[in-house]
């Protein structure tokens, strides 16, 4: 499926992937392949949100509150995101894809640090999409150490405003998301770029996340087209 180029721009698209859990318990399989199916989601629509000309793309890898899942579990995510940088940097190199990470990631197991910083590092001239990964992520926490930050750079307050604001959170620069899209079912946001959500669009699909194909993604970005962004204004 190639670029459409009928539909109106999309910059920014946010996913959190979920139902991986799910998925497998409806064929009998364990926990572990459904996160391994999530990965192969993961790397086709990567490459078809790069094709259809989004410039970021935001998927929620690993929350800080999934350190309370099983540890053997936690542990397998890390295996398997290790194994998803190791084997997508050449592909992302060709897609000429930046690879940028949002949390704390700093906190994460040292081998999965080192992987991550050598794949950022790689991709760092990437200039056709920026593919950001939140690892260890909590939209709430990134709002309290912007905070702390600008309290301890002694900003005034005459100075603080949206802008300076934004550029304390991990996605910087970047534009916030138009479309954050949420499979299996759930109407959440799971604490999830809590402040770059404000003006948002939403998808919601019963999908799981290893069944969300390209198609699907093209009923989401058909759905978005249809939409008035008014940002508080009147509309048509």
């Amino acid at each position: 499926m190639g670029e459409n180029t009928d539909l109106p721009p999309l910059t920014h698209l946010a996913i959190i992937m979920d139902g991986n859990g799910r998925w497998a318990k409806q064929r009998g399989l364990s926990r572990g392949e459904g996160h391994k199916a999530g990965t192969e989601t993961a790397k086709e629509i990567v490459k078809e949100c790069r094709r259809q000309g989004i410039s970021y793309l935001t998927l929620y890898a690993f929350s800080r509150e999934n350190w309370s899942r099983p540890k053997n579990e936690v542990n397998f995510l890390f295996d398997l995101l290790t194994q998803f940088l190791q084997q997508e940097e050449s592909s992302l190199l060709e897609q000429s894809i930046k690879l940028n990470v949002l949390g704390d990631w700093q906190k994460l197991p040292f081998s999965v640090r080192q992987v991550v910083k050598y794949v950022c590092n790689r991709t760092a001239g990437g200039d056709q999409m920026t593919l950001n990964l939140a690892l260890n992520y909590s939209g709430r926490e990134e709002i309290v150490k912007a905070c702390r930050e600008i309290v301890s750079q002694g900003v005034s307050p005459e100075d603080l405003d949206e802008s300076v604001f934004r550029s304390y959170l991990t996605t910087g620069e970047q534009p916030d998301p138009d479309l954050i899209l949420r499979t299996s079912g759930e109407y959440r946001l799971s604490n999830y770029l809590v402040f770059q959500a404000a003006y948002a669009e939403f998808y919601f699909t019963q999908k799981y996340w290893p069944d969300f194909d390209a198609s699907e993604l093209q009923k989401a970005l058909e759905d978005f087209a249809n939409r008035q962004r008014r940002y508080g204004g009147i509309g048509e």
